[in-house]
């Protein structure tokens, strides 16, 4: 049983770091599932939190080391554009971090605060915020529905 609860552990690890890439994979099953099955709900919600944050923070740091291809070679955005779209992102999106848990948006802003060079540390701080709070709310839902 011991076996199984750890190999659980993990596959909630790598579902929740691949869930946070653009692969189209989810980790709510997963967390479901151990949850059903009696596991800790606060070492679910640290190993899904941090396995995810890790997955976004791989995003962040593709776009940041490959911000001149990606937006030059591939995109063909001239230097006024990426001017333009940094200024908005930093006016506007720094906080839309907090939703980085989204399906669909979430990957791509991750992706774009690293080609925008967002400071690390709030980075980490708001994309951590949400997605701490939605596998909290995710476990605490699934919890009343089985009491």
């Amino acid at each position: 049983m011991e076996m199984l609860s750890e190999l659980g552990l993990w596959s909630l690890g790598l579902s929740a770091f691949l869930a946070a890439t653009i692969l189209p994979i989810s980790s709510e099953l997963v967390l479901s599932s151990l949850l059903i099955a009696g596991e800790n709900p606060i070492a679910l919600i640290i190993i899904a939190t941090a396995c995810n944050v890790i997955g976004s923070l791989l995003n962040y740091i593709i776009g940041r080391w490959g911000a001149d291809t990606i937006l030059h070679r591939w995109l063909h955005l001239t230097p006024a554009q990426t001017t333009k779209a940094e200024y908005q992102f930093n006016r506007y999106g720094k906080l839309s971090l907090l939703f980085a848990w989204l399906p669909v948006i979430g990957d791509p802003l991750t992706f774009l605060a690293g080609i925008l060079k967002v400071n690390i540390g709030l980075f980490l701080a708001l994309v951590t915020i949400g997605k701490l709070g939605r596998y909290w709310i995710l476990t605490q839902a699934i919890l009343a529905n089985q009491g």
